[in-house]
């Protein structure tokens, strides 16, 4: 599937410093180990509706993980999904009365737009659901093969031969100090466990399941519902986690360098990804794993199902700079949760206008400072909130002294920095 193109990236003197990052799994700053190349895998959209804040807010996130490997002189190999089949999307074509395709289709398109407005690098690979079945399928194969997945007979009018991950089977798989239990990447019990998978997409309290909290690898096709040539397992569809696993695998290194997503996909999503790759491969899926906070409005929680949603594209539809936008987005820590205000854009935009004020009137010899310190705070686990402040004081400064001698080679690298960095056109 074809991603969004991305802009140039401005290169800059110097190099960023060792960058430090939060490691949910291991609940610690940890000092990502500088390669060569390194590799990130972001969970991408499920495209029944358009992108809003917290997904924009994932993205940015990890765009600036992907800037500040780049500034220090790293390639990055960054593969993201998107899960163009699922019940979500399935359902909403149904309520809408158009066809998933053609719904699917229309929000990727939306959501690249969104992502190109927000200057956030693509991904190197983009890869949807549907085109990995050819994948999915002999891995879901083996998982049956190795006895870490089964078949449940059918209740209730429903079909036999829907497939599911054994978690208890595949806990007890290794002794190897690599090898994943249950509650390796989210620490979390057995009762919140069971909370967030009922709450996320998993189904508890299916008959016939061996544990409430095994997952679906793959449903046998159902009238009224799309479906693809599964070889031994039947004609069906992946189940979620399978996807992002099987298509990690195929073009990521093993393991690659962080999985990264929104908070919410701790548990089960990522959970539950890790250990379909160890039992595939023997190998852990991820060194890493990183998370961006939760969004809400004006301090609720922000969903479709209240209908509160602060959409990319209707901002953009009216009127408002995509650069402010991802400086509203950046003011806040990346793995922080937080409201997207009024007040917080009318900041965002003022912000935009003083930096681009300053830019003009850059005093001489105050950009090769201004860089260090933004590198700085980008290092310590993406501090762009510590990287704007650090703009801002260089801006006042600038804007406070104008008997100061201009330098437009200042001027031209703080721009340059601003952009490459934090992504944001002055």
């Amino acid at each position: 599937m074809k991603s969004w193109i991305s802009r140039p990236v401005p290169e800059l003197p110097g190099t960023m410093p060792n960058l430090r990052l939060f490691d949910t799994a291991l609940n610690s700053m940890v000092d990502i180990e500088p390669r060569s190349e390194q590799s990130m895998y972001v969970c991408g959209i499920t495209p029944y509706d358009a992108t809003h804040m917290g997904h924009a807010a994932s993205y940015v996130a990890f765009d600036l993980l992907n800037r500040a490997w780049r500034d220090s002189g790293q390639r990055v190999a960054y593969v993201q999904n998107v899960t163009d089949v699922d019940d979500p999307l399935l359902e909403r074509a149904t309520a809408t009365g158009v066809d998933w395709r053609a719904l699917a289709a229309s929000q990727i398109e939306l959501f690249h737009s969104d992502m190109d407005a927000l200057n956030v690098l693509a991904p190197n690979y983009y890869i949807g659901a549907v085109e990995a079945i050819p994948m999915i399928v002999p891995a879901i194969e083996k998982l049956i093969a190795d006895e870490l997945a089964y078949r449940v007979r059918g209740a209730d009018g429903e079909p036999d031969g829907d497939v599911y991950y054994d978690v208890e089977a595949a806990s007890k798989q290794s002794d190897s100090p690599d090898a994943w239990t249950l509650g390796d990447i989210s620490g979390l019990g057995e009762v919140d466990m069971l909370e967030l998978f009922a709450e996320r997409g998993g189904d508890p309290g299916r008959a016939g399941k061996r544990n409430a909290l095994d997952p679906l690898l793959w449903r046998v096709a159902r009238d009224g519902e799309p479906s693809w040539p599964g070889e031994s397992l039947g004609d069906g569809r992946p189940g979620w986690h399978i996807e992002c696993t099987v298509i990690a695998q195929k073009y990521l290194p093993a393991p690659f360098t962080v999985q990264g997503g929104g908070s919410d996909l701790i548990f089960p999503h990522h959970e539950m990804g890790a250990g379909h790759a160890y039992s595939l491969s023997g190998v852990p899926l991820a060194r890493h794993y990183s998370h961006a906070g939760m969004v809400g409005l004006d301090g609720e929680k922000m969903s479709k199902s209240k209908g509160n949603l602060v959409l990319v594209s209707k901002l953009r539809a009216a009127g408002e700079e995509p650069a402010a936008i991802r400086l509203a987005i950046l003011a806040n820590h990346y793995r922080s949760d937080w409201s997207w205000t009024d007040e917080g854009f009318a900041q965002a935009k003022d912000r935009l206008r003083t930096w681009r004020a300053a830019c003009n009137i850059a005093p001489e010899g105050s950009a090769a400072g201004l860089l260090a310190r933004m590198r700085t705070e980008l290092a310590d686990d993406l501090n762009a909130p510590g990287a704007l402040a650090a703009v801002d004081a260089w801006a006042e400064n600038a804007l406070s002294s104008p008997d100061a001698k201009q330098c437009a080679l200042d001027a031209a690298l703080v721009n340059d920095a601003i952009n490459a960095l934090l992504g944001v056109e002055l």
